[in-house]
């Protein structure tokens, strides 16, 4: 039986998922990064290894997010691919015909609009926190408030506090306010759940044509107070996938997939991972007036692979013999 893996290594979560040939999940793991990719790779390595299948054998992997190049040369990627196109692979399968991908995780938020499977415009927001997940977690411990109630305490309100959502520190301000004159909790997280849509669409939904159907996913759509905001304001349904905090993992897990039709036999260094150890170290290279920093990432002490040069001179250079280095 052949096996899919697929890795999506963010800043706040690492997601694992293994598929069958029908892009079906078996087994998945959502942990947190602990600013440590490659370490919580091999713990999630150590929880799949216990759930695959009698008789299956991992037939290829691929990698996504933002730490892609480190984890995709440490396991051996079969295909390193971003997350656009890896969410958005994943969101057509899930729900086929989508026309609008609303992706928001811990730290960065992403739109994707696809038009016959084929994504044709994007955005990304990357610089302020106010459009993301991190911004309901701080609200939510300001507030003495779990983050998994506060979805369903938003749906509870009767008139949401207006909240100014365009930075994270007036909106705290502004919370505070409210707060002052009297505003029932469940309205304020109302006002926060629609301060950070009215974020998201003003800035990264700008100019985009959004159509339906909608799929939101990331680890926030798991909040239906944001759900209800995002249909609330673009007046149409949102669909929220099953597995709508893997997606990128299962997007990658699929682009493996198709590589490997080509491709023939996988990379893939296998679980036994979980227990080696890697080291990633970087150095500036002054050859040039880039000024470049590349990262090199070693097993055991060897040499496995390097990146981050702009002329590709280190790039280029054959580390281990008879194994292409990224």
């Amino acid at each position: 039986m052949k096996i899919y893996l697929g890795i999506d290594v963010g800043s706040v979560s690492t997601n694992l998922v293994i598929i069958d040939d029908a892009n079906r999940v078996l087994a998945s793991e959502y942990l947190r990064t602990r600013g440590q990719p490659i370490r919580v790779v091999q713990e999630g390595f150590k929880s799949l290894a216990g759930k695959m299948p009698a008789g299956a054998a991992i037939a290829g992997a691929g990698v996504t997010g933002s730490a892609r190049s480190l984890v995709g040369a440490a396991v051996g990627a079969d295909v390193i691919k971003n997350e656009i196109t890896a969410h958005a692979i994943a969101a057509d399968l899930e729900v086929p015909g989508v026309q609008t991908v609303l992706e928001i995780g811990g730290q960065d938020s992403k739109i994707m609009i696809l038009r016959h499977g084929v994504v044709v415009d994007f955005a990304m927001n990357t610089v302020c926190a106010a459009g993301t997940g991190s911004f309901l977690d701080h609200q939510a411990a300001r507030l003495g408030i779990p983050i998994e109630d506060f979805g369903s305490l938003a749906l509870k309100n009767e008139s949401p506090a207006q909240i100014a959502g365009r930075c994270s520190v007036f909106a705290e301000s502004d919370m505070v306010h409210k707060q002052q004159m009297g505003y029932g909790i469940e309205d304020i997280i109302a006002g926060l759940c629609e301060a950070l849509v009215r974020n998201y669409l003003n800035n990264v939904g700008k100019g985009k044509e959004i159509l339906g159907p909608v799929v939101f996913q990331g680890g926030v759509a798991a909040n239906v107070g944001i759900k209800a905001a995002f249909e609330k304001a673009l007046d149409m349904e949102v669909i929220v996938p099953g597995h709508y905090n893997v997606m990128g993992a299962i997007g990658s897990a699929v682009l493996a997939r198709y590589a490997m039709e080509e491709k023939g036999e996988t990379s893939f260094r296998g679980f036994s991972l979980s227990d080696l150890n890697f080291e990633a170290k970087t150095f500036t290279c002054n050859d040039c007036s880039n000024i470049c920093e590349v990262v090199n990432l070693s097993l055991d002490g060897k040499l496995l692979a390097r990146w981050g040069g702009r002329c590709g001179k280190w790039e280029n250079i054959e580390i281990e013999p008879g194994r292409a280095v990224i």
